[in-house]
């Protein structure tokens, strides 16, 4: 597989699920010996008739056509380094759209396509990102406040692989701890990523506290509803939080 993509390329993927208002996710594939690794698109309805797209995946013509009619795609969201693979034919296709990504992230971000903020510039009140503490500011997080639901978006801080396909997917789900038996933080992330646990840990306990979460949208597996704040009330007290 390519470090990135110059054109745009179509992968196996699934269709476009609604999650909640102005809100949609997609699976994707990334393709390795021996099996598929699960990835995952989210699209972030804005005011103003506009998106943001969160760990861009080129998508069929269909879906692409669903997500234009949510909105104008305004930001091209790369949530850490590691999901750089597609944004180039992402920011061909979307010229005007601004590249966002935690602050960590810009100098690998960059090497790619240039970085047009790391802050939260998304002018939507019920959205909000975060530069994810304890991890060298290369991981974002996002706050989906709406009609009574919280949504969190995070990306390679949790993970939850349940049905990896393929051999090689499923000994690397297993062996680098990508939530096969219940989410967790993959153990690269905790090898090459962690610098300050506690700072993290204290970060999954504050989102544990978000009143009406509902749901935790992963870049890497299935959407986490069954007792989202548990989840993150586990995660933080494996930090010591």
């Amino acid at each position: 597989m390519p470090r990135f993509h110059e054109t745009w390329q179509v992968e196996p993927h699934g269709r476009l699920e609604t999650v909640a208002d102005g809100l949609l996710t997609v699976s994707g594939e990334i393709q390795m010996p021996l099996g598929h690794f699960p990835r995952r698109m989210t699209v972030i309805g804005l005011t103003g008739d506009r998106t943001a797209i969160w760990s861009c995946i080129p998508l069929a013509e269909p879906e692409m056509q669903e997500i234009e009619a949510l909105g104008d795609p305004a930001f091209l969201i790369v949530p850490g380094p590691g999901h750089r693979l597609d944004i180039k034919p992402w920011k061909l296709r979307y010229p005007r759209a601004k590249i966002v990504c935690p602050p960590g992230a810009r100098e690998a971000v960059e090497k790619v396509v240039k970085v047009d903020s790391t802050a939260n510039i998304f002018d939507d009140p019920s959205v909000r990102m975060e530069t994810v503490p304890g991890v060298a500011e290369k991981e974002a997080a996002l706050l989906v406040r709406r009609d009574g639901s919280t949504t969190l978006v995070v990306n390679d801080i949790l993970a939850n692989v349940r049905h990896p396909h393929g051999i090689g997917a499923h000994i690397m789900a297993r062996v680098l701890g990508f939530g096969v038996d219940r989410p967790s933080m993959p153990r690269v992330g905790r090898w090459f990523f962690v610098k300050d646990g506690k700072a993290l840990g204290a970060a999954f306990r504050k989102w544990s506290d978000e009143p009406d979460l509902e749901r935790i949208i992963v870049s890497h597996g299935d959407v986490i509803t069954d007792k989202p704040r548990k989840v993150l009330e586990r995660v933080a007290q494996d930090f010591g939080a």
